[in-house]
């Protein structure tokens, strides 16, 4: 079922456990999100990054999300995620996406806070969550690009204004996670992570967590984190698929023999970082 993403932050704040956040670029990552899911009986967001939006097209990516989650058995949110223009923001709404992410980090602190909260005008009315961001995550996710030496760890005080002054549903932090692959193992800054978390009591949203060890997402999750995005892990399991089936047989030339081992093997990792946030169960 179609649910406000602000239901999912919600229930996991309350319960202590974080909901996964996978993003999506074709249908057969989209089922095997929803079907791990289903399996595991949790609740999860579906989201879809500006370049996925670009490659798919909105409607085909809004019409595939309502779909899947209309279907599902679990609730499931579909997600923006790093929208940083406010009027593709709103397309996304108008298209029937029950959460949104607006991301100023890039902006001034005054201009991010403008721009949230002149998206929480929207959404809000619309029973649509909004996650934000302040402080800068490195890496590459698609179109938005911070290279290191721009990447600004969050504030805790700044992190209490902003959500006093925006009334955001989410709040995604800097703590040293990155986007893409890591060269080497991220270290996160968990005393930032709890100064903030003693600061603000809107839930709070990781980013960049592919690849980083498991028990550094526990301790995350211990400290307050309720969102864990999860998007290249997916990526390199549904590529590498691709290249054993091909490899394997380099005649091979139907689509479905090609991208189904892909949709299992992306299953499989979602199933395994549905275990590892404790949302199995929660739905």
């Amino acid at each position: 079922m179609l649910v406000s993403g602000k239901e999912l932050f919600q229930d996991a704040k309350r319960r202590k456990y974080a909901v996964g956040a996978f993003n999506i670029n074709n249908m057969e990552i989209l089922q095997a999100i929803v079907e791990a899911a289903e399996e595991l009986q949790a609740p999860v967001f579906i989201q879809a990054s500006q370049g996925g939006i670009k490659y798919a097209g909105l409607e085909y990516i809004a019409g595939m999300g309502i779909i899947a989650a209309a279907k599902a058995k679990v609730p499931v949110a579909l997600n923006i995620d790093h929208g940083t223009d406010f009027n593709q923001v709103v397309r996304c709404i108008r298209h029937g996406f029950s959460a949104v992410m607006i991301d100023g980090s890039k902006l001034p602190f005054e201009e991010n806070i403008a721009v949230t909260r002149k998206v929480v005008e929207v959404a809000h009315p619309n029973d649509v969550s909004v996650e934000a961001e302040l402080g800068k995550i490195t890496g590459v996710e698609d179109d938005v690009a911070v290279g290191e030496n721009e990447g600004l760890y969050t504030d805790p005080d700044e992190a209490y204004e902003f959500v006093q002054r925006t009334n955001c549903d989410a709040l995604a932090v800097a703590i040293g996670t990155a986007h893409g692959v890591y060269r080497g193992e991220p270290k996160l800054d968990f005393d930032r992570l709890q100064a903030i978390a003693s600061k603000i009591d809107t839930p709070i949203v990781l980013h960049g967590a592919s690849g980083v060890p498991d028990d550094a997402i526990r301790k995350a999750i211990s400290l307050g984190v309720t969102k864990i995005n999860i998007d290249t892990e997916l990526r390199l399991a549904f590529a590498q698929a691709v290249r054993q089936v091909l490899a394997e047989d380099t005649k091979e030339y139907d689509p479905r023999k090609i991208l189904g081992p892909a949709k299992e093997a992306v299953k499989n990792t979602v199933r395994t970082k549905i275990q590892l946030f404790g949302s199995a169960g929660k739905a």
